[in-house]
C-alpha cells in the first residue's frame, strides 16, 4: 500500500505541475535548461562517485560487459549529456505552433495547435544517460515527467535527477515537473502503469521484456520503443571497400546499443569473394560469427546460427551472417525476423536502393550507411525519448515533436448548427 501511496502522490505532483509548465514562455524552459546542463558538470563528481559504486557491484555481479557499457559514465559521457541538454535548447520550441488553419463557409475559424501530452511516464533500464535526455526533452516541450529507471543504476539515475531537479526549480520550472521513482520493486511499474488519469503516455526502453511487460499492464496509452534486431544487405553490386567500413561501424563502434546491426546478409553472386575479408575483419575485432550452413562452407571458423538466432538482439560482439539469393530474398528475412527498427543495404544498384527502400517495413532504412545513425541527436532532434518502432502517433527516433499533441482551436462570431 505504501508503494501504490507513493507513486501516486509523485504523479499528482507531476500532474498540477504539468498544468503550470504547459504556460510557462518558451525563454524560460530555455534559461531552465542551460542552467541543468551547467549543474551537470558541477556536480560531476558526486554522480560518477555514485555511478563507481553500482558499478563495482555491477562487477561482483558479473555482469556481461555490454551491459557493463551501458551503465558506466565517464567525464566524456557526462559532458556528451549536458551537451545534449544545450542542443535541444538551441530546438525550434514546438509548443503553441498551429499546423493548420482553415476559415470555413460559416466564418469559423479552425486551427490545430501543438500542445503538450502532460505527464510522460518513462520506464528504462541501467543507461543514465536516459535520465538527462528523457528531463531535457520533457521539459523543452511542456511535459512534466515521472521517471523509473533500472535497478542496477538507482543510486545514478537519483543524482543526475535530483541535481537537475534543483536547478530547474531554482529557475522557474514548477516543483513536480520532474519525478524520479526511487522504489525497485518490480510492481512499482505496474501501479505507474495504471495511473491513467494522471499519466498521460508511457514509454518503454529496454530490452524486449520490459516493453512487453509494460505493454501488458498498462491502461496507459504506451508509445513502444522496440529491441533492435537490425540487418545489413551487402548486394551483388556493393563496392568491397565502403561494404567493410560501414558493417565494421554497424557492428563493432558500440555493440551494447539498439542500432548496432545484429545480421549480416550476403548476396550470393558475392559470398565467395567477400565474406572471408568480412569475416576475418569481424574476428579480428573479437566478434562471434553465427552463420548458416552455406557461410560455414565459407570460413568454417563460424559457429552455427540457429533460427533463434536470426531473431536475438545480442547487444554483444555476436553477429549472426546468412547468404542470400538476392534482394527480394533479403528483404523477406529482413521482414520476417527483424524488429522493424534499422536496416541497410549496401548497394551501387540504384534499382536495388529503390526496392529495399520501399519493402523494407522500418522505421529507418539506410542506403550505403551504417545503422548506427539511429539517433534523436545524429538525426538533428537534439537528445531523443526513444526510437519508435510501431506506426501509431511516432516512428523512428522520438524528438520533441513526438513529446506533443494537438488540439483544435475554433473561433466564431455567434455561429450555431
Amino acid at each position: 500500500m505504501f508503494m501504490k501511496d507513493h507513486v501516486t502522490k509523485q504523479a499528482r505532483r507531476a500532474k498540477a505541475a504539468s498544468r503550470i509548465l504547459a504556460c510557462i514562455p518558451a525563454e524560460v524552459r530555455n534559461n531552465a535548461l542551460l542552467a541543468m546542463a551547467d549543474a551537470l558538470e558541477a556536480r560531476q563528481d558526486e554522480i560518477l562517485d555514485a555511478n563507481a559504486k553500482e558499478v563495482a557491484t555491477a562487477r561482483e555481479k558479473t555482469t556481461r560487459p555490454n551491459m557493463l557499457d551501458r551503465l558506466i559514465l565517464t567525464p566524456k559521457r557526462i559532458a556528451d549529456m549536458a551537451e545534449g541538454i544545450r542542443q535541444v535548447v538551441k530546438l525550434d520550441d514546438p509548443i503553441g505552433k498551429f499546423d493548420f488553419e482553415v476559415t470555413r463557409p460559416n466564418g469559423l475559424k479552425i486551427r490545430r495547435q501543438r500542445v503538450p501530452f502532460g505527464v510522460v511516464g518513462i520506464v528504462y533500464e541501467a543507461r543514465p544517460n536516459v535520465t538527462a535526455d528523457a528531463i531535457a526533452l520533457c521539459i523543452k516541450s511542456g511535459n512534466a515527467c515521472l521517471l523509473r529507471g533500472g535497478s542496477e543504476a538507482v543510486r545514478t539515475n537519483k543524482k543526475i535527477s535530483d541535481t537537475l531537479k534543483e536547478a530547474a526549480i531554482a529557475n522557474g520550472i514548477p516543483a513536480g515537473a520532474i519525478e524520479f521513482i526511487g522504489i525497485m520493486d518490480r510492481d512499482a511499474v505496474v501501479v505507474m502503469c495504471r495511473l491513467r488519469k494522471l499519466v498521460d503516455v508511457i514509454i518503454p526502453r529496454g530490452g524486449a521484456g520490459l516493453i512487453a511487460r509494460v505493454v501488458e499492464h498498462s491502461t496507459v496509452p504506451v508509445i513502444e520503443t522496440g529491441t533492435g534486431v537490425c540487418h545489413t544487405f551487402v548486394d551483388k553490386s556493393a563496392d568491397f571497400d565502403l561494404a567493410l567500413k560501414v558493417c565494421m561501424n554497424a557492428k563493432t563502434s558500440r555493440p551494447s546499443v539498439c542500432n548496432a546491426m545484429e545480421t549480416l546478409l550476403i548476396h550470393r553472386d558475392i559470398a565467395a569473394d567477400f565474406l572471408p575479408k568480412i569475416s576475418q575483419a569481424m574476428v579480428d575485432a573479437n566478434v562471434e560469427l553465427r552463420g548458416d550452413d552455406a557461410c560455414r562452407e565459407i570460413f568454417p571458423d563460424m559457429k552455427s546460427a540457429t533460427d533463434d538466432d536470426w531473431a536475438t538482439e545480442y547487444n554483444d560482439l555476436i553477429l549472426s551472417v546468412k547468404i542470400v539469393d538476392d534482394v527480394a530474398a533479403a528483404i523477406e528475412h529482413i521482414n520476417r525476423y527483424g524488429s522493424a527498427h534499422s536496416d541497410a543495404i549496401i548497394t551501387r544498384d540504384d534499382e536495388s536502393a529503390k526496392i529495399f527502400e520501399q519493402m523494407v517495413d522500418s522505421a529507418d532504412v539506410y542506403v550505403n550507411a551504417s545503422t548506427r545513425f539511429t539517433d534523436g541527436f545524429e538525426f538533428g532532434f537534439g537528445a531523443e525519448i526513444g526510437i519508435s518502432t510501431q506506426k501509431l502517433h511516432a516512428r523512428g527516433p522520438m524528438g520533441l515533436e513526438a513529446l506533443t499533441t494537438t488540439k483544435y482551436i475554433i473561433t466564431g462570431n455567434g455561429q450555431i448548427r
